[in-house]
């Protein structure tokens, strides 16, 4: 981190730190993201990366070179790269690791007295379970996540007080599955802003890297912003299925969590009469979960990860449910869509065997309709039951009576 900081005028509007974890079958084709920074930076002076990249390419990532993973830093800024630092690779599901990445990316941003700052998470992602890779397979936990974005705040704070109300405004989930409920009650608590994030598996690259562009050309409209970036991750060819601008507002977040788990405890209080049980199974049962491609084995987790707002809107226009129940989805249905400040979905997906994702608008909830379903992945360490959302929601109320 940055020792003595001295600020002077900036033209710089955005800091935006590309946190990319490339020590997997990801690296070469990931990688375009950092390309489109550079690209982005020479096109866009308002706009200054801060970069940690792992990763067994070149440094001009041209080619695979002794195949030994290392890690960079840089940043890159007016379509030039500064600041190189090569050394041993860096452990990039490590939360203190990440924590340190957050606060050199808030250190750069004082520096060049930007208003805002990012940070894209690039790797493999999901959803509730976590994302970054691990080298044994397993995800870095989307708690811990959270926590080292905030520590990472706390950090930066701690070093230069006279910064200290400097946060992180928004993430990137280059990632798949994490336009989650979970994960944007998590990045809330930490006091991100924005969380802009797929619910379905996406395709490598991924989000590009010009979304920067889309944030720093917006500072003043969050609306225009948020439909930007999704029109660059929704334009770029098979980045996507489904994307979602995400606030995170803690007290829309808290509206929607107190709505869910009204109705989650409704529903469980209603289960056992009048086949209540079975029109609530029967409602989950017909919102696909993610993911939604051909190939997919039938035992990944995400099959039970279905849009929140497509569930509760079904809810309540099922009329075979007595009109509190409904009511209680209804207002779900409103708290959650409440949280959605843009979102783009495609009625078919080519690469997905044309799978159709017109009701993956906004973040997905676990619910899952079989008890193979829950957590069918526990054994190796990846969990999407185990966080606070699913806990202050009584979300386990809900999956006792689906599953």
């Amino acid at each position: 981190m940055l020792q003595n900081i001295t600020v002077t005028p900036s033209r710089r509007s955005l800091e935006f730190g590309i946190y990319r974890d490339g020590d997997n079958n990801l690296d070469a084709i990931q990688e375009a993201t950092l390309a489109q920074a550079l690209r982005t930076s020479a096109s866009d002076g308002r706009i200054e990366f801060t970069i940690e990249d792992t990763t067994r390419l070149r440094a001009d990532g041209d080619a695979i070179a002794s195949g030994k993973l290392h890690t960079e830093r840089y940043s890159i800024a007016d379509g030039d790269v500064a600041n190189v630092h090569v050394g041993k690779a860096d452990t990039m599901s490590d939360e203190a690791n990440l924590a340190r990445f957050v606060a050199r990316t808030l250190d750069n941003a004082q520096a060049s007295g930007t208003k805002q700052t990012w940070i894209d998470l690039v790797d493999h992602g999901g959803g509730d379970s976590g994302g970054l890779e691990t080298r044994d397979g397993s995800c870095m936990s989307m708690p811990d996540i959270a926590k080292a974005i905030a520590d990472g705040v706390a950090l930066h704070a701690a070093a230069h007080p006279e910064d200290a109300g400097r946060g992180v405004d928004g993430v990137v989930a280059n990632q798949c599955l994490m336009d989650t409920m979970g994960f944007a009650d998590a990045l809330s608590q930490a006091g991100v802003q924005y969380l802009a994030a797929s619910p379905e598996t996406m395709l490598a690259p991924g989000v590009p890297s010009d979304v920067a562009h889309a944030i720093a050309s917006n500072e003043n409209d969050r609306a225009a912003m948020a439909k930007s970036v999704v029109s660059d991750v929704m334009r770029a060819k098979y980045a996507a299925a489904a994307f979602d601008v995400l606030d995170l507002d803690p007290a829309k977040i808290g509206r929607a969590e107190a709505a869910i788990k009204r109705l989650n405890d409704d529903a469980a209080g209603e289960a056992a009469s009048n086949g209540v049980r079975q029109v609530l199974r029967e409602d989950a049962g017909a919102v696909d979960g993610m993911v939604r491609f051909p190939d997919a084995p039938k035992d990944m987790p995400w099959h039970a990860d279905r849009p929140a707002i497509a569930f509760y809107d079904r809810l309540a226009s099922d009329g075979r449910l007595d009109d509190s129940l409904r009511t209680d989805a209804r207002d779900a249905a409103g708290a959650v869509r409440n949280l959605v400040l843009a979102h783009r979905e495609r009625k078919d997906f080519t690469p997905f065997g044309d799978a159709d994702y017109s009701d993956a608008a906004g973040p997905t909830v676990h619910l899952p309709t079989t008890r193979h379903q829950i957590d069918p992945w526990a054994g190796a360490g990846i969990s999407e039951t185990d966080n606070a959302f699913y806990r202050k929601v009584d979300e386990d109320a809900m999956t006792r009576v689906l599953a």
